[in-house]
């Protein structure tokens, strides 16, 4: 999903109807769920961590998740988040009460997830208020947030278990593309990089998981960028070399023209196609994970699209355990726009995926973590810088600032 230009886009609000019955009806599914619940036999339990909301770390989840024997429906576990966040920045893009000022506080993730685990059927529902801080883009306070990208129902979806290799689900699912997650609290650094602002971040469709041995497959046919059409085709493909070293390929893209705009529907983006090879070695307490990706939007007349442009870029994540309540992370990326540009032809929209159709950007960023049983804190220092800017499309009050710094502190409750 892309936030970095919202100046840049028209905002339209035709679906949004249609996404608030589907949202209302998987909140009603909840509640009936709760209500069921509480007519059996209510008990506690303990388990694993649970494999979702996935953690790529240097945080990780409750070791001893709650759980409630739900009678018929087995045991439902429950978690969530509750975190907050402090900031300052150069070059802030908006002001007045935007959450773009220099400096601001805001939360992150008030969210509980409830899901269960066991059986042929199986269910996962998070719900809650929610930000998405992302480098070189104006910050969304969660209050807007929550209502203009996936609603206060993120991701749900029930599971069917066909066999021990073979699952399908379907729902408001996570997307298979590129290597960052949506929620800072589940990966390395707090704020989403420049490549995952080209990706989309949480899809509604079917989905179906394959996996043997070492091989793990996944085909998606979604709604895209959340535009409440099903013209989206996903697949990835992951291959465990050995314990140290695997390689995946993932794959995306629109299949028919959709003309919706919104701030979760970015148009360009929601009618590309786009590409990720990455890479990951583990060894002891180092993980490294290089990735490349690619995307590209065709010429279309009909929705606007004058020329043809793309982006391509990569990117370092990394992470380190120092000891059992220290960690760090960093991330290093560069991304470039390619195409788009109009000549001399006064009657041609250049298209623009970044900071303008020639635009390039790099950004650094470091991560430190402290965790310790529930409670964790983090800073982050991030540096963003731009090449090749068109006017109208930088930092700053008049948009014309070719760089931001940005220190975050996040603290909160993983439960």
């Amino acid at each position: 999903m892309t936030l970095q230009s919202p100046y840049s886009q028209t905002l339209q609000t035709s679906g949004r109807s249609a996404r608030r019955r589907f949202d209302l009806g998987i909140l009603q599914f909840a509640l009936t769920l709760g209500g069921c619940s509480a007519l059996f036999d209510v008990g506690v339990a303990h388990a694993e961590p649970l494999s979702a909301p996935s953690f790529s770390g240097p945080l990780v989840p409750n070791s001893n998740p709650f759980s409630i024997d739900a009678g018929p429906l087995g045991s439902v576990f429950v978690g969530g988040q509750l975190i907050g966040i402090g900031a300052l920045q150069t070059h802030p893009t908006h002001a007045g009460g935007t959450g773009n000022e220099g400096s601001f506080v805001d939360v992150t993730s008030a969210q509980i997830e409830l899901q269960t685990t066991k059986g042929p059927v199986q269910f996962y529902i998070q719900g809650g208020a929610y930000s998405v801080p992302v480098l070189g883009s104006p910050y969304l306070q969660a209050t807007k947030a929550t209502g203009q990208l996936y609603g206060p129902v993120s991701v749900a979806y029930a599971k069917a278990v066909i066999n021990p290799e073979l699952s399908v689900v379907a729902g408001h699912l996570p997307t298979l593309v590129g290597a960052e997650s949506t929620f800072t609290f589940q990966n390395i650094n707090i704020a989403r990089g420049l490549l995952w602002n080209q990706e989309n971040a949480v899809n509604r469709g079917v989905q179906i998981n394959y996996g043997h041995g070492p091989l793990n497959a996944s085909v998606s046919l979604n709604d895209g960028f959340f535009s409440g059409t099903l013209n989206w085709l996903s697949g990835a493909l992951t291959y465990a070399i050995d314990s140290s070293h695997s390689i995946a390929f993932v794959g995306a893209g629109s299949l028919s023209p959709n003309d919706k705009s919104s701030t979760a529907t970015p148009l360009l983006q929601n009618n590309s196609s786009i590409f990720n090879l990455i890479y990951t070695y583990t060894s002891g307490p180092l993980t490294l994970t290089p990735y490349l990706q690619y995307n590209h939007v065709g010429r279309d007349d009909r929705l606007g699209i004058d020329r043809a442009a793309g982006t391509f870029g990569g990117a370092l994540l990394a992470k380190y355990t120092l000891d059992k309540e220290w960690s760090v992370g960093a991330r290093a990326e560069y991304i470039k726009a390619t195409g788009g540009t109009c000549g001399a032809d006064p009657n041609c929209t250049p298209t623009n995926l970044l900071y303008g159709a020639k635009s390039d950007a790099w950004s650094l960023t470091i991560t430190p973590t402290y965790e310790k049983g529930l409670f964790f804190v983090r800073g982050e220092l991030s540096y963003v810088r731009v090449g090749h800017l068109e006017a109208g499309y930088g930092f700053g009050r008049d948009l014309n600032q070719r760089d931001q710094v940005r220190a975050l502190v996040e603290t909160g409750i993983l439960f």
